[in-house]
């Protein structure tokens, strides 16, 4: 059976599993739906068309589910899928979709997203994502498994950041970031790639070889993008460590990060 404080505010029609727990003063709303093992803290806010999978935490005065911060929305059930394992800190807020897009804000299992982040309208967010402190998504970015986003990171709307892709603090993003690469400043630039996070989930030399094989033709060669881009192709037909790269620059629109 569910453990709700009993100053909490739970909608009779929210669907909430059993071990799930709900603190103090906490609002749940009609259309939320809570799996087993989740924990939303004191003082936190959970409404719109919100679907949350098993074994989620959510720290003290979470916003989840709230409008998305868009003139040109209009009250349309949009909605918020969040999946399982996830940890979310202090002042985290999260919006719903947009009609404008796929109606739909989403997370994968896994993520760490720290306090004060914020995750707009319309964002795809994979799994073992770390946001830290104050990262900023605006509307409609992706981002890959495995990305780490450093405090106060903000990205401009519509980028994707790979998977494997890194961002140092106080990072502005406003091009997409290929997987591995890892930018700093602003505006970012690239600042080598992610040899260490490769090493630590468990990467062959051979697949990071390639990957800085990768990088060097993208940052260090002189070649235009599309020549770069064309030989990295060469060299994915033999090395099945750069087929990340390749299905990033097929879906590439903003231009990169250089």
């Amino acid at each position: 059976m569910a453990n709700i404080h009993p100053s909490a505010i739970v909608d009779p029609s929210a669907i909430i599993s059993t071990d799930v727990t709900i603190g103090a003063f906490s609002i749940i709303g009609a259309n939320v739906s809570i799996g087993p093992g989740t924990t939303v803290s004191s003082h936190c806010v959970v409404s719109g068309y919100t679907t949350i999978g098993n074994n989620n935490f959510f720290h003290p005065y979470c916003a989840i589910g709230c409008d998305p911060q868009d003139k040109k929305y209009n009250n349309e059930p949009t909605r918020l899928i969040i999946g399982d394992n996830n940890t979310f800190f202090h002042n985290v807020t999260i919006s719903t979709g947009t009609s404008q897009d796929q109606s739909l804000t989403s997370l994968g299992n896994n993520n760490w997203i720290m306090a004060y982040a914020h995750v707009a309208h319309d964002c795809v967010i994979g799994s073992n994502v770390i946001m830290a402190n104050c990262a900023t998504l605006a509307g409609h970015v992706t981002i890959g498994d495995y990305a780490i986003l450093g405090g106060l990171t903000a990205v401009h709307q519509f980028c994707t950041i790979g998977d494997h892709a890194m961002a140092g603090g106080g990072s502005i993003i406003v091009q997409d970031l290929p997987p591995f690469v890892m930018c700093e400043g602003n505006r970012a630039i690239a600042r080598g790639f992610n040899s260490e996070g490769m090493k630590r989930r468990g990467f062959t030399e051979a697949e990071i070889k390639s990957v800085k094989n990768a990088y060097r033709l993208l940052y260090r060669s002189g070649l235009a993008y599309d020549e770069a881009v064309s030989q990295i192709q060469a060299l994915a037909k033999h090395e099945q460590a750069l087929d990340t790269f390749i299905r990033f620059f097929e879906q590439s629109t903003r231009g990169i990060v250089r």
